[in-house]
């Protein structure tokens, strides 16, 4: 293996344990996969999507740490997202290995990237974006990329195996207890070292951006306010350091979590005076984000989460939500006593 100093696909994070940092073709254009070295080999955490230059990384990965794939003898994922579960079933081929996903989130990787539910998928996808008031250019773009972002994940796992939440699993020689820490995913998982106080974080804590916290098809109820009590939960945790899906080492857990639960808070602020007398969650995410700069990809992304948000006002009792035949209103609550 070369040493540490002169790593360039694979980079030391900890104790033997490595960051391999994966192409995305988006805006957010990278994420972060983990490398643990066991006493008996390796243990994989999170896939990157199922694209040449992506496989072409992991082998240059491998290679740099002196290791045959073969080695490799657990796939972890942290959630279904494609960025993450994308490239588990190459890599499954690849190196043997079994993968392991939390139970929810096997549900819905099943659900959405494996199981045969073509007409199930878009009669939910139809319903969804009628409820959001979406329709035209928008709803077309959603379709598209729903389909382009499945088939970045082919081929599929053999198998997934569960791995739970609050069971204690060794991981690179260390002890780690997994927790649920949903609201990004229903399902994902996050793993905490308490005597080194060491995360692997998932999605759930960004450094420089926060976690889309969106309302999708498959979306389990409240998702801004399942995630809202996971920060205050995690909180709790004495981290020194922390390994995020995306962008850099957290070294500031407890300001980092305290700055993103003001965002949330000023961001329901700004959903709740957009959505005034009534409107869409399409028409509020157009009053809250700046579409001019997105991307076809980040369109879902800001209808999702215009969604979560305003969800979370209707539990909180500031909006109410009013079904119609052609889409569902949001509006401001009358005053209560």
């Amino acid at each position: 293996m070369a040493h540490a100093a002169e790593l360039t696909h694979a980079r030391l994070v900890a104790d033997e344990l490595f960051q391999v940092r994966l192409p995305l073709p988006f805006a957010l254009n990278h994420v972060n996969a983990y490398m643990l070295r066991e006493p008996d080999g390796w243990t994989i955490l999170d896939a990157g999507l199922h694209r040449p230059e992506i496989c072409d990384l992991w082998e240059a990965a491998w290679q740099e740490l002196g290791i045959a794939p073969s080695s490799v003898r657990r796939i972890v994922l942290t959630h279904m997202h494609p960025d993450h579960f994308g490239a588990s079933g190459w890599l499954q081929q690849r190196t043997g290995a079994a993968v392991f996903m939390s139970p929810r989130e096997r549900e819905v990787a099943m659900q959405t990237w494996i199981e045969d539910l073509t007409e199930e998928r878009r009669a939910a996808v139809a319903e969804y974006e009628r409820r959001a008031g979406v329709h035209g250019e928008v709803a077309t773009i959603i379709e598209r990329q729903q389909d382009y972002l499945r088939s970045l994940t082919f081929p599929h796992p053999a198998e997934l195996l569960i791995l739970a939440p609050g069971e204690t699993v060794a991981l690179g020689g260390r002890h780690f207890r997994t927790i649920h820490a949903p609201g990004h995913a229903d399902g994902q998982i996050l793993f905490y070292d308490e005597a080194n106080r060491l995360m692997l974080c998932g999605d759930q804590v960004l450094q420089r951006i926060t976690p889309n916290i969106g309302f999708w098809p498959s979306t389990e109820p409240d998702p801004l306010g399942r995630y809202l009590a996971s920060l205050a939960e995690l909180s709790a945790l004495t981290v020194d350091v922390a390994l995020p899906g995306h962008h850099g080492v957290i070294h500031n857990w407890a300001e980092r979590l305290a700055q993103l639960q003001v965002h949330h808070a000023n961001r329901l602020e700004a959903m709740e005076a957009a959505a005034g007398e009534g409107a869409t969650a399409l028409e509020v995410s157009y009053a809250v984000f700046n579409y001019d700069r997105f991307s076809m990809h980040e369109v879902r992304f800001a209808v999702a989460e215009a969604l979560a948000h305003l969800e979370h006002l209707v539990v909180l009792g500031r909006l109410e939500r009013v079904e119609g035949a052609e889409s569902r209103i949001y509006r401001s609550s009358e005053p209560r006593t």
